[in-house]
């Protein structure tokens, strides 16, 4: 007999489902039975439990579990006689009357959604590339000095100046009362390189050892501590020790420490230079991956399945909980944390992902083993030992589910790109670098 499909409201549907009593018996005393093998009871051996007190204890649990398996096979034999995909878990209530000898039950799901993907070439993409500049490499070469720097103490008369790391103690108060976290001694940072905030790092410039000085520090609005945010406290700073930085030479000794195989400044700055050119390749395709989704999306007409959202909002959930718990949060996992704040983002991320697998189903975009390969050896470049870190993702299958799912995003990107009607622009290195 047909399935009779009954539409609610677009993607939702409903069939109703029948299971024979007498099978749903038969299944429950089959089960029954065999779990009187094993179980016990005080006052009986092992496997001499009678069926009375066996149906007594799990008969309910039994007949539960038979129902839920019954069901689930009379609704996966309908949805697919009727050819329906079914979005998500359905929900399923008993009907209060039913035939003579069966039990009947609403199915209520949902269904994929149709997807429409308009004319791509005209849709508009900004696409960015970016070029590594020769004071790029200069500044990233800087960075590799301070990281390898040491540290001499300056002389009694010296002021301190930018680069310089200072120990000190100091005292803050608002309105004459100290606040938590305001004091310390002994407290080190290094001037201006943004460890405090900008009117302490001034402060401190030019000080001695030995001096002190008191100054008025204004919190911004939005400082992390919110019980001092915007308000505005007096410091009593003192310096301890002050001690300037000394930085190693560019020289083949500096290239030699950090691995340069020929040991040349030259080689350095080519091992700099293919760094940061991966970098750079790899944050050019995110931005532009992204904006291809955006115009993807919008080319798109599509309803999107609640279920799929609610699935997606639980899993950001989730993902937040393992946060505050990374971050030492108290609690985290009971944390309350409401469902609409993540909706919007689970709706766009369901809705993506509908699209995208539309568009790879249709114009089979599927990653290739050798696209999948290339896409790890060019990550794995990025790390000491690269054979280690291919064989640590080609030997887990969720990591290699992971890069399938780049690899088949870049494959959409590119193919998008290829139609729609793009404005290139040349986007300055450190705007790149610096962007979220």
């Amino acid at each position: 007999m047909a399935v009779q499909v009954e539409t609610l409201e677009k993607l939702e549907r409903r069939i109703t489902l029948t299971v024979a009593a007498e099978t749903i018996n038969g299944d429950v005393q089959s089960r029954l039975k065999k779990l009187s093998r094993t179980v016990k009871a005080d006052g009986f051996r092992p496997g001499k439990v009678p069926m009375s007190v066996v149906a007594q204890r799990y008969g309910y649990s039994v007949q539960y579990e038979v129902v839920n398996d019954r069901v689930g096979e009379a609704f996966n034999q309908a949805t697919n006689e009727a050819q329906l995909r079914v979005a998500g878990a359905p929900r399923i209530t008993q009907k209060d009357s039913s035939p003579e000898g069966q039990l009947a039950f609403d199915a209520t799901f949902e269904v994929y959604p149709e997807v429409k993907i308009g004319d791509l070439s005209e849709a508009t993409v900004e696409r960015v590339s970016t070029e590594v500049s020769e004071a790029a490499i200069d500044r990233t070469v800087e960075i590799l000095r301070k990281q390898r720097r040491t540290f001499g103490l300056r002389a009694k008369d010296e002021g301190a100046v930018e680069g310089d790391r200072v120990t000190i103690d100091f005292e803050g108060k608002i309105d004459g009362e100290p606040f938590q976290g305001g004091a310390a001694e002994g407290f080190q940072f290094v001037i201006g390189e943004g460890q405090m905030l900008e009117q302490f790092d001034q402060a401190v410039r030019g000080m001695k050892l030995g001096e002190s000085k008191t100054f008025p520090l204004q919190f911004p609005a939005d400082y992390q501590g919110a019980e001092v945010a915007g308000k505005e406290a007096d410091f009593l700073v003192t310096i301890k020790k002050i001690e300037a930085a000394n930085l190693p030479a560019i020289d083949e000794a500096f290239a030699k420490s950090l691995g340069i195989k020929d040991g040349t400044v030259e080689g350095l700055r080519a091992d700099v230079k293919r760094n940061l050119e991966r970098e750079v390749k790899f944050r050019v395709q995110a931005r532009n991956k992204a904006a291809v989704m955006e115009a993807l999306s919008q080319a798109s007409e599509l309803d999107v399945p609640k279920a799929l959202v609610a699935g997606e909002t639980d899993r950001l959930i989730e993902g937040a909980r393992a946060d505050l718990k990374q971050r030492g949060v108290k609690d985290a996992e009971t944390a309350p944390i409401p469902a609409e704040i993540f909706q919007p983002q689970a709706e766009r991320r369901v809705r993506l992902g509908l699209v995208v697998a539309e568009l790879v189903r249709t114009h089979k975009l599927q990653a290739k083993p050798e696209q999948l390969q290339a896409h790890i050896e060019d990550m794995a470049q990025s790390y000491e030992k690269p054979a280690e870190v291919m064989r640590w993702y080609l030997g887990d299958r969720q990591r290699m589910a992971e890069v399938e799912a780049v690899v088949i995003e870049n494959n959409v990107a590119e193919f998008v790109l290829s139609r729609a009607k793009v404005s290139d622009k040349v986007l300055p290195f450190d705007e790149l670098m610096t962007a979220s």
